[in-house]
């Protein structure tokens, strides 16, 4: 079944919780459509976890255009949704447009995901009112680690858990479909789950939210930089894989690869007329 705002609307309603992984290439993206996953994420976290860059604030639209469109040849039924990256929105409504049509038109998204809260309403309305699905993103917004003076969970003061309420309220109202909320309180995110008629979408944020969402190379083990303390590791798919290169390297050596089945064999004759 194709998934679409509808759709994931009716899983709220219906108490059916949502699944949301990352992706940033077409492989792993049909992976993930193929095992059911309902949403994919196409994040800027590529920064941190393809480009190797210690945040994503220098992550561009270029990035996720090119990566967003190998995802969503990827996925066939789930939804995907491509964040807009740093300072692709901030500056004005009609950059916010622009370039969010970009990302739809370019990178083939079926949505796109922008971080804050009222601050950015007027964006989420102008690209919703432009036809374009919208996930807002609250809490620990990554876009934001300068500000926050680093990665820390938000929402654990009264005026700040009071802001994320006041916060996800408005980006509904704004018509976002659904709010990725990230890095606070599962107390506090249950009871914004239970006030939004929207469906939430947890990272960091415990097991009320309506959905989760998780890095996939942190779900695998193949990300050891920084694991935060919300991620559960499902496989240790980068063990694996160094075990194989390291099994490759020493094939090469020894010889063992390639073997007679990897080669293309030619008569005998032919290479004896070259001489």
């Amino acid at each position: 079944m194709k998934n679409t705002v509808i759709t994931l609307q009716q899983m709220k309603e219906q108490g059916q919780k949502i699944s949301m992984l990352t992706a940033y290439d077409y492989s792993t993206a049909k992976l993930e459509d193929e095992a059911g996953v309902n949403m994919i994420l196409v994040g800027d976290s590529l920064g941190n976890v393809i480009l190797g860059y210690e945040d994503t604030i220098s992550v561009t639209m270029e990035d996720m255009i090119h990566h967003g469109a190998a995802v969503s040849r990827g996925a066939k039924n789930a939804m995907v949704v491509i964040d807009m990256p740093f300072m692709s929105y901030q500056t004005s409504v009609y950059d916010a447009v622009v370039n969010a049509g970009r990302l739809m038109k370019e990178g083939r998204g079926g949505a796109v995901k922008l971080e804050g809260g009222k601050e950015v309403c007027p964006q989420i309305k102008a690209i919703v009112d432009a036809g374009i699905p919208v996930c807002a993103h609250l809490g620990l917004t990554p876009q934001s680690i300068n500000a926050f003076g680093g990665f820390k969970v938000q929402g654990k003061s009264e005026e700040a858990a009071r802001k994320i309420l006041e916060d996800a309220k408005a980006v509904e109202e704004a018509g976002a479909f659904a709010v990725v909320l990230e890095g606070i309180p599962s107390k506090l995110a249950g009871p914004v789950t239970k006030e939004l008629t929207i469906p939430t979408i947890g990272i960091g944020a415990g097991r009320d939210c309506d959905g989760q969402v998780l890095v996939y190379q942190d779900l695998l083990g193949m990300f050891t930089d920084f694991t935060p303390k919300f991620v559960k590791r499902y496989a240790n798919i980068g063990e694996v894989m160094k075990n194989a290169f390291k099994q490759y390297f020493e094939e090469i050596q020894s010889g063992v690869f390639p073997g007679e089945e990897n080669q293309y064999s030619i008569d005998d004759e032919i290479i004896e007329k070259l001489y």
